[in-house]
């Protein structure tokens, strides 16, 4: 044997790898634990089941909720097992309450409820197991361990006569597959995990319930239940905690679908409808499936049902998805449409049954119909009330729809429904390509009462195909067709392919699944490579693309998927030029076994035997699993095999996994292909095979025990698609359907297999351009192309799809023009007696509606006699077809009763006849009034106007007729609503009628008068809206070049049959001596060729075979006026200017002339003349005529004496002429030569360096003049020199010519500064200048603008305290003369005074006031003139302002005073003395205080006073000396005199320095 697997080696048992320890240590405890304790848990569930009943009155929404609840909270406390226990129990026995049909489902409930007991016994593992553990149990596909033992079960039933049938139904066979990722939260998952291994190992181990239908008193069961908690209460802790949750766990599985999944509401069962009689009952039933739980709602006429506000009139009950509304002693008005809502999370449905109540209305006694004794046939009653037929219509129908993917799209009829029945809704059905429709999140569909609607909320090409609308009365319905297409949307990358179609999954297994699509039609103009396929599981948004390289089969295998979880699929078509955008997602599919899958959604069928018998059968232990068996390949293709087996017969009692083996046809060398995960699916798809090579494939499998033998192998596969692309389909065979459609056939391919269907192609002839006609693959080799231009030739060509590809297209076929099939006509309506006499009757009638695509080429008449109410046979009024729509018929009998029925005729043939009139009878008419007019239409109909049309009347009574009125309505108002459109008789034969409200329905009758009165009024018209139709054009007055005055009208709606037929004043025009007509195509002109005033009229025309396209327009004096000077204008053209000839001078100095004129043709020429002499092309002059722009110029290099005279350009232009002169002579030529002179000399100083703008001055922001100039044409060796007053000014830097800007700044700016100021820039190329004078006024100007920048940098004044008063001042910039300065006190000017004085030291601008008073406070104004403008600088001196500055005025006052009388040493001291030993030393200074100062005398900071060797003296009070005879050594030192007096002290020192000469030192 061989080794185990990775996954066994560290295993005790297979099923254990993916357990968590502590819960498999759990379970096993628990297997061991159960055995000797089966019976009392079957004793203990026996009295559980039964002592519930006491609970019976708990309500399904009820248990619902609460064992939701438990479930969530876990198994934590006994008393919350004992009533979870209980509300099961009034589960199972609520479901009795059902209705007598339902007995069998209320004992199936009863026998799982009871089957529950023993379910609930393998919660233990969860109780233990998961408290200490925080597993996340992702896997949930357990196997049964080969240990374990497996009970052997059987289902007895009993009837009620106690008889056993020989029925027996398996408990919990098989697993129960609990799918992750679909409850709220992971805790509940591990729950559900928990659950089910306990439930599975309790079942396989052999401790079953054996339950028997004993009947027991109720104290019987309560002492059971009381003694068995005693005796048990500790041991059994465990057990209940597990008997909790595995019913929890099966109650929420209950209230699960079968896949686990969210579920939208659906309805199973619908109500019917019901028709009853008063006083009686009537119950609506349905029963609707979706998770979670619907909740169901009922409505009358769309209004819910209020149970409260009518007690006892409604019940409403709803219990296992079972909903129900009975409607007690029905009365009439309860007749009314009836509806069941049902909504939950992911989506609302409705289901629609209406109610009819009749009423008895003849002598038979009441009460027998209410006993249903009474047989209802002799009154004809339907199962829709009294009506024996319904007639069903359809207005405003929905046409061919063209729509594209991502759009919303509508379609929508309105339903007419005779008789209308009240409160009753019709059945309305929607189908796809025959197909029901059901809504969904892709479709919506609404009823208003009249009108039925269907939404596409988001159109794709799924949703193409032929819709079909279907309204049901009962056993009559109606129904209407159109085809709705959806072309690709714009791909997102150019030339990318279409997105596909039509995702579905095939064949879903627990890892496996196959997707499967439709290729699109639109390849981008490049072949398609392939298809990338992604998934993405439900609940998130992460898609993940399944396929490395694009497979081009439109089927794929997707594995890998885990067990138990949704996904969903897409796929993208991908081409040279990139990926389409994904398809539509498919529907999602559940990764499940397919057994498991029916089983979750099987229920209990067999009847309840009212026993469960439980046998017990010994385990097999380790047992190996045989072969797989029926291994065959079921698809094979260029990229995969796909692999299918079903499992073996012997493989124990646990679940098994498969190993796939492959090997090259002819060898024996065996190699596994799924090396490390084992395959849980009987599917297998194996990729990575070389193309065209031959495999046999077999497979074993494996469990716990080991890996099987393998099965047999499979014949040699060769790796190449066993489905071949499908040839070309044959034969295209297009036919005319409508003037937009075409019907294409053709034959299908030979040995064609699995066809999906076809595309088909058409193209306009010779265009090369092929367009999809549908996006959808259609089945069938019939299709209409529509959306087609009509008078085009289309071709066709087809192709044919199945999964392995697109065949080649098909031969292309002959080409077909684009109109309407013709038929037979339908019949003409609406039979009037215009005249009768004795023996003959004039009949009027209208046109058929459709004529049948070709004009009508008469009308046949039949007649019959009606004698005492019974009509006779049908005669032949007329042999050859009569074109008019009224004829007379001859050979009648007097007096005798007549019918009449009328048939059309074209060339299709003879239309179906007319429904037979009213009888007439055939008598001399001998009434004066005239008879009715006929043949009554409207034409030209607008928004707001329509033109009227008729003929006179055959009788026209006793006196000839003198006009018509008209009368209007409402088409729905009522008969005395008609009115009357003229006040006076109408002579002509039509009239245009307007104030019309757009949007309204009218119709119309006329009547004619002659003197006798106003005669009968003719048929009423057929109902006609105000609106103006889109497209609607109008006749448009046209005078063409040649002077030709032509009324020109066209349509795009013709048929191949439509004329165009023109009218004056709306009769025919017969004579055409004065006109022309021409048609071509959907054009029509009518051409006066003199129009003059016999032309005056209103013109008319009508396109025949069309919806009344029709149009006139009126030519009155005024008009033909007009149109006349237009038609000579046109005759005589003149080519119109835009500007006349006129002169400039260009850059070099060269004169140029020229024109415009609007417009001018290829063929337009110029002539040219000088003084009456033609000028051509050539040195002198350059000549140009611009067709396009219209300009005409010619350019002189230079004008010369010669040159002055008149110029003149003539223009011609086809028959169109022009001219235009320019006289240059005397003053005007001198100055265009002056101008030009000046320009060529200009254009020469260009070319050196030169002033692009003139030498100008400005002042900058530091109030300088800076000049400057800007220059062009510059390069480094270009020199620039500036002057003053011819002086050349020296610059200290050299000019860089930055920016081309050559500038001087000139600080302070002043008189001085005026003068005259060149620039000169010179190189080898030659020099320029420019010249600025600043003197007089340019001065002038300048410097107002320096005083002005002065002005503007004036500081804000300020206040400053002195010796002598208080200064206000101000800085500026800098100060000059011109800048002329004011005061003002107070608004008033300041008067200058030695104690008020003004002055400038430096920038300061000051006003001081000497010794200030009171009198001076107040607001101070300094104003600034700059010769223009005054600017003002203002300051408050008052209040505290003022009392600071005075106090600091008398300060500084004191200060000064102190300054001044202070003693000081004014001078005559040196610093230092060096004088010879023995020489006199004289020293003298004045000294100065008041009062005087005192004098001492220091020396080395020591006082010294006069002694014989030092006189000291002070004489005058201002002298002082300082004498020493004879120096010597000992007088040298630092002497310093001192000044004081009571204003201060002053010291100055001198150094006296005593040497001895040389000689003496020796």
């Amino acid at each position: 044997m061989m080794s185990l697997p990775f996954y066994q080696r560290h295993h005790e048992h297979y099923d254990r790898a993916y357990r968590h320890k502590a819960l498999s240590s759990t379970v096993s405890q628990y297997q061991k634990e159960t055995k000797s304790k089966s019976a009392v848990y079957a004793q203990g569930s026996a009295a559980y089941a039964r002592g519930s009943a006491a609970h019976r009155h708990s309500s399904a929404a009820g248990f619902s909720l609460d064992s939701s609840a438990a479930y969530s909270h876990g198994s934590t406390a006994y008393d919350h097992s004992a009533m979870q226990s209980k509300r099961s129990a009034a589960y199972s026995l609520d479901s009795q309450s059902l209705s007598t049909s339902s007995a069998a489902y209320s004992h199936g409930s009863e026998s799982i409820n009871k089957l529950a007991a023993a379910y609930r016994l393998g919660s233990e593992a969860y109780n233990f197991g998961l408290k200490n553990s925080n597993l996340m149990i992702e896997d949930q596909s357990y196997k049964m361990s080969p240990k374990a033992k497996r009970a052997k079960q059987s289902l007895i039933s009993e009837d009620k006569e106690n008889e056993a049938i020989d029925y027996s139904v398996p408990i919990f066979t098989g697993r129960e597959v609990n799918i992750s990722g679909i409850t709220d939260t992971e805790e509940e998952r591990i729950k559900e995990s928990a659950a089910y291994v306990a439930k599975r190992n309790l079942f396989a181990t052999g401790e079953g319930v054996s339950v028997s239908k004993v009947a027991k008193t109720t104290s019987e069961e309560e002492h059971h239940e009381k003694k068995s908690r005693k005796v048990a209460i500790r041991e059994s802790a465990e057990r209940v905690a597990m008997k909790k949750t595995l019913e929890e766990t099966q109650a929420f599985h209950k209230k699960l679908n079968q896949d686990k999944l969210l579920h939208p509401p659906e309805f199973i069962i619908e109500p019917r409808s019901h028709t009853i009689w008063e006083k009686e009952n009537v119950r609506f039933n349905c029963s609707v499936a979706g998770w979670p739980a619907p909740r169901v709602t009922w409505y009358k006429n769309n209004v819910p049902i209020d149970v409260q506000a009518h007690p006892g009139k409604y019940i409403i009950q709803s219990r296992y998805g079972l909903h129900s509304l009975e409607i007690t002693e029905c009365e009439f008005d309860d007749t009314a449409q009836y509806h069941a809502s049902a909504m939950n999370v992911k989506g609302e449905v409705s289901v629609y049954a209406s109610l009819v109540v009749k009423r008895y209305k003849g002598e038979i006694d009441a009460s027998l119909l209410h006993s249903r004794n009474l047989s209802l046939s002799p009154f004809a009653v339907t199962p829709h009330g009294y009506a024996s037929r319904f007639e069903i219509s359809f207005v405003d129908k929905f046409d061919v729809a063209f729509g594209r993917e991502g759009e919303t799209m509508s379609l929508g009829c309105t339903v007419v429904i005779n008789p209308d029945i009240k409160r009753f809704k019709p059945d309305i059905e929607w189908y796809r390509n025959g197909v029901l429709i059901t809504p969904s999140k892709w479709v919506q569909m609404q009823w208003s009462g009249e009108r039925a609607s269907l939404t596409l909320t988001h159109a794709n090409k799924e949703d193409e195909g032929l819709y079909t609308l279907r309204v049901a009365m009962g056993e009559y319905y109606e129904e209407y067709s159109g085809y709705v297409f959806v072309r690709d949307a714009d791909a997102e990358i150019p030339g990318a392919p279409g997105a596909p179609l039509d995702v579905q999954c095939l064949d879903a297994n627990k890892d496996y699944v196959i997707v499967s699509w439709k290729q699109p039609a639109v390849d981008g103009g490049n072949p398609i490579l392939g298809y990338f396929i992604d998934r993405c599981e439900v609940g998130t948004s992460h898609w993940t693309q399944c396929n490395e390289n694009p497979v081009k089969f439109a089927r794929f295998p997707v594995t890998g998927l885990i067990e138990g979880r949704s996904y969903i699929f897409r796929v993208r078509a991908v081409n040279k030029a990139g990926v389409s955008l994904p398809s539509r997602v498919s529907e999602p599919v559940a990764a499940l076994d397919p057994a498991d899958r029916a089983r979750l959604r099987s229920h209990p069928s067999a009847p309840w035997t009212g026993q469960i018998i439980v046998t017990e059968e010994e385990p097999a232990e380790g047992v190996v699993p045989g072969p797989p068996t029926d291994l065959q390949v079921i698809e094979a293709t260029k990229n995969y095999v796909v692999l299918s087996w079903k499992p073996p017969g012997q493989r124990g009692h646990e679940g098994i996994m498969y190993f796939v083996e492959k090997c090259v046809a002819g060898t024996e060398d065996w190699q596994r292909v799924n090396t490390e995960i084992p395959v849980k699916s009987p599917r297998f798809a194996v990729f990575d095979l070389s193309e065209g090579k031959s495999y046999c494939f077999r497979v074993r499998c494996c469990n716990s025990a080991g890996i099987g033998e393998p099965s047999e192998a499979t014949e040699a596969t060769v790796v190449d698609d066993k489905l071949d692309i499908p040839k070309a389909p044959g034969r295209i065979l297009p036919t005319r359907n409508t003037d937009t459609s075409v019907v294409v056939t053709w034959t299908e391919p030979p040995d064609a297999k699995e066809l999906v269907g076809y595309y088909i192609e058409s193209s306009v002839e010779g265009s090369g351009r092929w367009e999809p006609c549908n996006n959808n693959p259609v089945k069938g080799t019939r299709f209409i192309c529509h959306g087609l231009s009509n008078g085009e030739k289309y071709i066709f060509r087809v192709r044919a799809v199945n999964a392995a590809g697109l065949s080649e297209f098909s031969q292309e076929s002959e080409p077909i023009e684009v109109k309407a099939a013709i038929a037979a006509p339908s019949p003409p309506y609406d039979i009037v007696v215009l005249e009768s006499v004795r023996d003959s009757m004039v009949l009027g009638w209208k046109q058929p509606e459709a004529i049948g695509g070709a004009e009508i080429t008469g009308y046949y008449v039949n007649y019959r006699e009606v004698v005492d109410g019974v009509p006779g046979k049908w005669k032949e009024a007329n042999i050859k077809a009569v074109t008019e729509r009224a004829y007379r018929i001859q050979n009648l009998k007097e007096n005798m009763v007549y019918q009449f029925q009328v048939a059309a005729a074209n060339l299709a043939g003879v239309g179906t006849p007319s429904k037979p009139s009213k009888p007439f009878k055939c008598e001399e008419w001998t009434i004066a009034v005239p008879g009715p007019p006929h043949d009554v239409k409207c034409t030209e109909v607008r928004k707001d106007s329509l033109v009227l049309l008729w003929k006179e009347p055959v009788y026209s009574g006793r006196s000839p007729i003198v006009g018509y009125y008209v009368d209007m309505k409402e088409t729905e108002a009522k008969e005395e609503h008609w009115r009357s459109v003229n006040e006076k008789p109408l002579q002509k034969k039509f009239l245009k009628i307007g104030g019309l409200t757009q949007g309204v329905s009218y119709v119309f009758r006329v009547r004619a008068t002659n003197q006798a009165g106003v005669g009968k009024p003719s048929d009423v018209t057929d109902a006609v809206v105000a609106e103006t139709r889109p497209g609607t054009k109008e006749v448009v007055v046209d005078v063409d070049d040649n002077g030709v005055i032509s009324l020109n009208f066209e349509c795009d709606q013709m048929s191949p049959d439509s004329k165009f037929i023109w009218s004056k004043n709306y009769e025919p025009i017969e004579d055409d001596s004065r006109l022309n007509i021409n048609t071509k195509g959907g054009k029509s002109k009518l051409s006066f060729k003199d129009l003059g005033e016999d032309d005056l009229g209103i013109y008319s025309c009508i396109v025949t075979d069309t919806d009344g396209v029709s149009s006139s327009y009126t030519i009155d004096e005024e008009e033909m006026k007009r149109l006349l000077a237009l038609s000579h204008e046109r005759q005589f053209p003149t080519v119109p200017l835009v500007s006349e000839l006129a002169v400039e001078i260009l850059e070099k100095g060269e004169v140029r002339f020229w024109l415009q004129a609007e417009k001018l043709s290829g063929n337009a020429k110029a002539n040219f003349v000088f003084n009456d002499k033609e000028i051509f092309n050539g040195e002198k002059y350059k000549m140009k005529v611009d067709q396009k722009t219209g300009l005409v110029e010619m350019i002189m290099d230079k004008l010369e004496e010669k040159d002055e005279g008149t110029y003149t350009f003539q223009l011609q232009d086809g028959k169109a002429t022009n001219q235009s002169s320019l006289v240059l002579i005397g003053d005007v030529f001198k100055k265009l030569r002056d101008e030009a002179d000046f320009q060529r000399k200009e254009w020469h100083r260009k070319q050196g360096p030169h002033f692009v703008d003139k030498l100008g001055w400005e002042v900058t922001d530091e109030c300088n003049v800076m000049l400057k100039c800007k220059v062009a044409n510059i390069k480094k060796e270009t020199h620039i020199v500036w002057y003053k007053d011819d002086r050349e000014i020296m610059v200290d830097e050299e000019h860089d010519f930055k920016d081309g800007v050559c500038t001087l700044l000139i600080s302070e700016f002043s008189k001085k500064d005026a003068g005259t100021y060149e620039v000169i820039l010179k190189d080898d190329r030659g020099k320029d200048s420019s010249e600025l004078k600043l003197k007089d006024t340019a001065f002038a100007d300048l410097m107002n603008e320096v005083c002005r920048r002065i002005a503007l940098s004036a500081t804000d004044l300020k206040i400053q305290s002195t010796a002598e008063g208080i200064r206000l001042y101000s800085y500026v910039t800098y100060y000059v003369e011109d800048l002329r300065v004011g005061w003002l006190h107070n608004d008033t000017q300041i008067k200058f005074t030695d104690r008020m004085r003004t002055g400038v030291t430096g920038e300061q601008i000051w006003l001081q006031i000497n010794e200030p008073t009171p009198q001076d406070k107040g607001r101070y104004i300094m104003e600034l003139f700059d010769g223009n403008t005054t600017h003002k600088k203002t300051v408050d001196l008052s209040g505290q302002a003022f009392d600071e500055a005075f106090a600091e005025f008398q300060r500084l006052k004191q200060a000064a005073i102190a300054e001044k009388n202070r003693a000081r040493v004014l001078g005559g001291l040196p610093d230092v003395v060096t004088i010879q030993e023995g020489k006199a030393l004289n020293l003298s200074c004045t000294v100065w205080g008041d009062p005087t100062p005192e004098v001492s005398w220091l020396k080395n900071e020591k006082s010294f006073v006069s002694d014989a060797n030092c006189i000291l003296k002070f004489e005058s009070g201002k002298n002082v000396s300082f004498s020493i005879s004879a120096v010597s050594t000992q007088d040298s030192g630092k002497y310093s005199i001192v000044v004081k007096n009571k204003y201060g002290t002053e010291t100055s020192d001198v150094t006296v320095s005593v040497y001895i000469p040389e000689e003496e030192r020796v």
